[in-house]
């Protein structure tokens, strides 16, 4: 079950979500989602989740290539 928030972002993020292929959306709300949980959840400083978070999304295949090209994508 999922419900829907709205989160401030700047213009040009916003811009950029909203351009992207909808499996791109898809997979950017799963890292969010993810995020804000351990974010939330966890009593552990920003940083180290921060760390963790990097840490699995490497494990997983994302290389710093990979995400520059999505963050940069319009």
């Amino acid at each position: 079950m999922t419900t829907t928030i709205t989160i401030p972002l700047d213009v040009d993020t916003a811009r950029l979500y909203s351009q992207a292929p909808a499996d791109l959306q898809k997979k950017f709300q799963l890292l969010l989602n993810l995020w804000l949980r351990d974010l939330i959840v966890s009593p552990r400083p920003l940083q180290v989740i921060m760390d963790e978070i990097s840490q699995k999304a490497q494990e997983r295949g994302l290389t710093s290539e990979t995400l520059e090209s999505l963050l940069n994508a319009e």
